[in-house]
């Protein structure tokens, strides 16, 4: 038992894997607007999503291209719904969360082929070598 709570325990050590949970707490995103609004590389991103699927906090759904991320509706960790339970009555209020949360307005006004397409080409264009 004290290995399915340290799953837990080590993927929300890290800030921005508790500002993805917080994001989804309205609801599914895909890894485009998770990494539109963190502003982070869709690689690191992705490993956030890794660790958080992997500690039984979130799911996924393939639809198509895209994969669809939204909090753990099932059990398969038994600490991670009283987990759940207890972020989403906390830091609704800190800065941060509240900006993610403006970004994600913006972020969802835009159409999701626009945004994937948009944020695939920021992230190419960031990597490439001067010639």
């Amino acid at each position: 038992m004290l290995e399915t709570y340290e799953l837990v325990g080590k993927a929300v050590t890290d800030p921005s894997r508790v500002r993805i949970l917080k994001l989804l707490e309205s609801g599914e995103l895909c890894v485009c607007q998770i990494t539109a609004v963190l502003g982070l590389a869709p690689a690191t991103v992705s490993k956030h999503l890794a660790a958080l699927k992997a500690a039984g906090l979130i799911q996924q759904r393939r639809d198509g291209r895209w994969v669809y991320y939204r909090l753990a509706e099932r059990a398969f960790n038994v600490y991670a719904g009283p987990f759940l339970a207890l972020l989403a009555r906390m830091l609704d209020d800190d800065p941060t969360v509240t900006g993610d949360r403006s970004r994600l307005v913006q972020v969802n006004a835009v159409p999701l082929q626009a945004l994937c397409d948009q944020e695939r080409a920021a992230h190419s264009t960031r990597h490439e070598v001067p010639s």
